[in-house]
């Protein structure tokens, strides 16, 4: 399986932002724990702060890729754009969140990408990406 990881703007800022939010593991050592946790299977990796950036790879592996993780970061709460292209792909999708987005700011609380995505996980810290993967891996070998 080609699973492809999707992280939001802000998101290359983990193990330096509010890490009492967000945990002190950088991205970098987060997407190789997911590549070496996952060895079986092909794991890409993109992050970007823009959202036009965001949406172009979401487009570009949603037609190839067998399965998205997504953390859209505050694009989440915000983009339409992000969930269009979501609905507009093949592959499932899976949202992740680091922080339980329902115990923070009301604005928070709604997440218009998650809508499009096959699930939403919220609160599971970095763990929340390997529940989306080992998911998206039985789901898709069913």
């Amino acid at each position: 399986m080609r699973i492809g990881v999707i992280n939001g703007p802000n998101l290359n800022m983990l193990g330096v932002r509010e890490p009492g939010v967000y945990g002190t593991q950088s991205l970098r050592d987060l997407i190789v724990e997911l590549k070496d946790g996952f060895s079986s299977h092909q794991i890409d990796d993109f992050q970007s702060n823009d959202e036009g950036d965001l949406i172009s790879k979401i487009q570009e592996w949603g037609m190839i890729l067998d399965g998205i993780v997504i953390n859209p970061g505050g694009y989440s709460h915000t983009s339409v754009a992000l969930r269009d292209a979501i609905a507009s792909i093949t592959a499932p999708v899976i949202e992740v969140h680091i922080s339980n987005i329902h115990a923070r700011e009301e604005f928070r609380c709604i997440t218009i990408t998650g809508g499009a995505c096959k699930a939403v996980i919220s609160g599971l810290g970095t763990e929340g990406y390997k529940v989306a993967v080992r998911h998206l891996e039985k789901s898709l070998t069913q």
